[in-house]
Parts: C-alpha cells; sequence; structure tokens
C-alpha cells in the first residue's frame, strides 16, 4: 500500500518506518528541509532503540523516503497519516494549529480519494475540525460537496478517522510492531467503510494471531488516548504518595508495591515510586484535558491532584538533600546520574533532573552530571531553558562517564533508571564521594545492602531496619 506520514517527530518517524518496515511504500513528509537531507543519509534525528538500523534497512530497500515536498508527499498515498505536533497552548489546552494547516494542505493538493489518518494527539473534535477545513480547501477549487444526484464526477473523496498511538519511548519499535491494541475511530458513512476496509487492509500483520483492532466512533478514539494516559500519571502520582506517607510510617513501599501488584485487578504496570513523570505525553495530556473539562464547565479533581503530586514530587530529592546536609547548600557539589525523563531515550522535555539541577544551583551547590544518551539534548534544553541565568548555567559540568561525575561530589542524586546505573562499583562510588551518600530517585538499590556497605542510601518510600528503629524511637 502507497502511504503518507506528514510529521516526522516521534510518531510520525516511528510509524513511517515500521510500516515501511512490514512491505507498504511510505513518505514521509517534513517541513525541515535539514532534517529531511539527516533522514535521507540515514541518520535518525531522535534516540529510539533499533530505529537507526529500520530506517537504513528500508530506505536502501526502497520502501521508505523522506520529501520536504508537500504537493508530492500528498499525491503519493492513499492513506495519509497527520503525525505532527500539539503541543500545549497558554490555556493547557493542546495547539491544533499544525495538525489543521496539514489539513489545509490535504485539500489544496489532494487530486485522488484519499483516507486522512490522525495519529497526533487532538483533543475531541478535531477530525471533525480537520474534516472541515479539507471541505473548505475543495471548495474553493471549485469541488462542493455533493447534494442529491448533483456530483462532480472530478472530485476526490475522502474520509477523516481517528488511529490514536500508543508508543512508549524507549520502546516505540517494538510496542508499534506488536500492539495490544489498535483503535480506530471511524465515521458511519460509505467513506467510512472504505477507510475501515483500508486500514484493516493496512494493519492486517498485526491480526493474524487474534484481533487486536478495536473500531468505535471518532470522538471516542480521540478520547481513549487521553483517558489511557491519564489512568497511567493517575497510578503514578498516587504510588508517589503513598510512598510518602511510608516514609512518615516505617513502611517499604517497595514491598507494598509487590503486594499491590499480584493483585491481577491492579498490576505491575506504573506502580513505581520515583522523583514523578515527564515526557511529551503524560504532562501536555493531563493539561489539554484538563482544559478541555473547563471549556465544559467541568472540574476534573483527581486530575487536579495528579498534577499536584507530581509537581512535587520533583522536588522531593532536593527536600531530602537539604534533611540531611542542611538549608545552605553553598559551595556544596551533587553528582547527578541521569538526565533523560525516562530511560533508552534523549527526551528531557519535562524532565525531574532540570527541576532537580535548577534547585540545587538555587540553594548554592554546582552540578557533575551524566547521562548515557541525552547529554546532547540535555545540554540544549538547560541553554534554552536558563539562557537568561547565565549563573546558572555556569554551574552545570558535563561528564562523559558516570564515575567522572563522582570527583570531587558530596553525594549521589540518581534521576533516571538506566540499566548502566543498576549495578554501579558501590566501592569505587564511596571512595570519590565525599560523604558516601547516595538519593536514590528510582529506588534501584535494596537500603540494607547499601548500609551494609557503609554508604548512606536515601531512597523514595524505602526505609531499612535502622531507619524504622529511629521512627519507633
Amino acid at each position: 500500500m502507497k502511504v503518507t506520514v506528514i510529521g516526522t517527530g516521534y510518531v510520525g518517524l516511528v510509524t513511517g518506518t515500521c510500516l515501511a518496515d512490514l512491505g507498504n511504500e511510505v513518505m514521509c513528509f517534513d517541513i525541515n528541509q535539514d532534517k529531511v537531507a539527516q533522514l535521507n543519509a540515514g541518520h535518525s534525528p531522535i534516540y529510539e532503540s533499533g530505529l537507526d538500523s529500520l530506517i537504513d534497512k528500508n530506505r536502501l530497500a526502497g520502501r521508505l523516503h523522506f520529501s520536504s515536498n508537500i504537493e508530492a508527499s500528498i499525491h503519493h498515498g492513499e492513506i495519509l497519516f497527520i503525525a505532527v505536533g500539539t503541543p500545549p497552548g497558554e490555556s493547557g489546552q493542546a495547539d491544533t494549529s499544525q495538525v489543521l494547516e496539514v489539513a489545509r494542505n490535504i485539500g489544496l493538493w489532494m487530486r485522488t480519494d484519499k483516507v486522512v489518518v490522525n495519529k497526533s494527539t487532538v483533543p475531541v473534535g478535531t477530525a471533525d475540525a480537520v474534516h472541515g477545513v479539507i471541505e473548505r480547501e475543495l471548495a474553493k477549487r471549485g469541488w462542493f460537496k455533493p447534494v442529491g444526484e448533483l456530483q462532480h464526477e472530478a472530485r476526490p473523496e475522502f474520509c477523516v478517522i481517528s488511529n490514536p498511538e500508543f508508543l512508549k519511548e524507549g520502546s516505540a519499535v517494538e510496542d508499534f510492531m506488536r500492539p495490544d491494541r489498535i483503535i480506530l475511530g471511524i465515521p458511519q458513512s460509505p467513506q467510512g467503510l472504505r477507510a475501515r476496509d483500508l486500514m484493516r487492509q493496512l494493519y492486517a500483520p498485526f491480526n493474524r494471531h487474534h484481533e487486536r483492532t478495536l473500531i468505535m466512533s471518532v470522538r471516542s478514539s480521540e478520547f481513549t488516548k487521553y483517558a489511557s494516559n491519564a489512568m497511567l500519571a493517575t497510578r503514578i502520582s498516587f504510588m508517589n504518595e503513598l510512598a510518602n506517607l511510608a516514609e512518615k510510617i516505617g513502611v517499604d513501599i517497595e514491598s507494598v508495591r509487590q503486594g499491590m501488584g499480584s493483585d491481577p485487578r491492579i498490576g505491575y504496570s506504573f506502580l513505581y515510586a520515583g522523583t514523578g513523570y515527564g515526557g511529551s505525553c503524560f504532562p501536555k495530556d493531563i493539561k489539554a484535558l484538563q482544559q478541555t473539562a473547563q471549556i465544559n464547565a467541568m472540574h476534573l479533581h483527581v486530575l487536579n491532584a495528579v498534577e499536584s503530586v507530581n509537581e512535587r514530587q520533583k522536588h522531593l530529592l532536593v527536600k531530602k538533600v537539604l534533611t540531611r546536609f542542611g538549608e545552605n547548600l553553598t559551595g556544596m557539589v551533587f553528582a547527578v546520574w541521569g538526565l533523560a525523563f525516562k530511560p533508552n531515550t534523549d527526551d528531557m522535555r519535562e524532565a525531574p533532573s532540570l527541576v532537580i539541577m535548577k534547585e540545587l544551583i538555587q540553594l548554592g551547590a554546582s552540578v557533575q552530571v551524566f547521562d548515557p544518551v541525552a547529554t546532547e539534548a540535555a545540554k540544549l534544553e538547560v541553554k534554552r531553558e536558563w539562557s537568561q541565568e547565565p549563573e546558572i548555567l555556569d554551574k552545570v559540568v558535563f561528564t562523559d562517564h558516570e564515575y567522572k561525575a563522582l570527583i570531587g561530589a558530596d553525594a549521589l542524586l540518581i534521576v533516571t533508571e538506566w540499566k548502566a546505573f543498576r549495578s554501579p562499583d558501590f566501592a569505587l562510588i564511596k571512595s570519590e564521594l565525599r560523604t558516601p551518600a547516595i538519593f536514590d530517585g528510582r529506588n534501584l538499590f535494596e537500603p540494607e545492602d547499601l548500609v551494609g556497605l557503609g554508604i548512606e542510601y536515601h531512597g523514595v518510600g524505602r526505609l531499612n531496619q535502622l531507619a524504622f528503629d529511629a521512627i519507633q524511637q
């Protein structure tokens, strides 16, 4: 099948590449010509496990093409995926201007029948808006919607459907190739029936063993994406709040997590206590859902709490540092392991590390940081966020190895749970740090093990026996 993907961000690039790997002829469009040149040279602008080799393989096989020519891109595909950004606006509502601009171009350039697929995360009703924009552009070209028996025989037909993505950064290729569900929001119309058949054909490779496709109304599909992310974010904030209480009453949150997760009605996913969620999805989607509720004269009390808890949680490690070292951190140095908002990605959007580093510096300290992948992305994000505060920039030292970040540091903070941090050289950590103390924002280690090695351990909701005894006293 001939497919066009408009937008080569995280979702668009993974979608286009994976569809090409299934044998389709895919053209990916992006307005950024430098990015297109980079992709045509076989280099991915994002870090995602397995994506580089997949791009190169399908590009060389002639199934994957990259273009900055919008007219050619729209002519190419019988199925057009819209996968452009929907950043939060000032009010928190998702900004769909890029989506609607794509719709305008589709209406301007389409000459044959198209299935237009909203892959971007968009508010309920966006498919209707996209449909309206395309209709208006067709009308400007003299192609009006048929009325009764009257029909301009040259008029191309189209259908706008919703097909939200459920990709996790760090495992996006795997998620796309082995989906747990494929959601299609399709209108009940003759064009909708054609769109359904084409999408079933496109996604047939994923349904050979059992049916993974769920077909529903377009608005229900749009809402499902937000509802899913809101539930996952809720689980994270719920567990973080319980972890903070657990510390006060001598409870080990890891034991609690295992006890909860063993209940099949609850499960283990997204029940890990830590320093809060970040990234491009959860923060943005929570705000967008809240704004949608506000527009409809509703107040989402649970999601307001989810967001509030998450923002507070990003300050937790620094609070632990202050409890241990006092309110004045002037002249102190802290090593920070992990900058990306999660492992296996270089995404720095809404990363807790940014909050932690800035707060430590504002309290008088400096930081020596390391991330296996996200260093360059972090440098750009730090410069962007703190460009008006050069005194902060001067106190961030990027290192090229985790142990170099320890040299001369007073303590270690772990912010991202990279696998490389799970089994470190504890003897070396102890010898390099001025104070053998680890503030573990991802609960990578067992408290008793580190105390036995002579290292102070400050986790999230983790208490060893010595700490519990202190509470009892």
